[in-house]
C-alpha cells in the first residue's frame, strides 16, 4: 500500500479555543481516483462543543467554484449515516479518529471543520490519503 498512496497535510495539529472555522489545505487529486480525509482528535476540553465537518469540491485550483460535495460522492465511516455527520465530532470524542472518503469527479477538494459552543482547547489535525494512483510506485512528497 505504501507505494500506492500519497499523504497530504490538511490541517496541522492545532488547539482551537473558539468557534473559528478551521479551513484545510486544498487537495489536488490529479493522478489519483480517490481521497480519504483522516481527522485525528486529541482532548476536547469544552463540555458542550460540537465540530461539523464540511467537504467541498471544484475544478478551480483556488476553489473559487467550491460547492458542497453530494453525499453520493462521499464514503462514510458509519453505514447508514450521512458522511459529513459521521466525520463530525463533539465534546466527548476525545482521542478518537474520523474518516471521510471522496469519490467524486472534481479535481480539487477541501475539508473545513467548524466548531460551535467551543470556549476551551480542542486538539485536532487532519490529513488526506490520495489513493488509487494512476502511476506506481508513488514517491511521497514532503508537503
Amino acid at each position: 500500500m505504501t507505494n500506492n498512496i500519497q499523504l497530504k497535510r490538511v490541517i496541522s495539529p492545532i488547539s482551537v479555543a473558539d468557534n473559528t472555522a478551521q479551513v484545510g489545505q486544498i487537495i489536488d487529486r490529479l493522478g489519483y481516483d480517490a481521497v480519504t480525509y483522516i481527522i485525528n482528535l486529541g482532548s476536547i476540553a469544552d463540555a458542550d462543543a460540537t465540530f461539523v465537518a464540511l467537504l467541498e469540491e471544484g475544478d478551480a485550483a483556488n476553489l473559487s467554484d467550491a460547492a458542497a460535495v453530494a453525499d453520493a460522492d462521499m464514503i462514510s465511516q458509519t453505514s447508514g449515516t450521512a458522511p459529513e455527520a459521521a466525520a463530525s465530532f463533539q465534546y466527548d470524542s476525545d482521542n478518537q479518529v474520523r474518516k471521510l472518503g471522496y469519490v467524486g469527479n472534481k479535481r480539487y477538494t477541501r475539508l473545513t471543520i467548524t466548531p460551535a459552543n467551543n470556549a476551551s482547547a480542542a486538539l485536532f489535525s487532519a490529513s488526506a490519503v490520495l489513493s488509487h494512483s494512476h502511476i506506481a510506485p508513488v514517491t511521497q512528497a514532503t508537503s
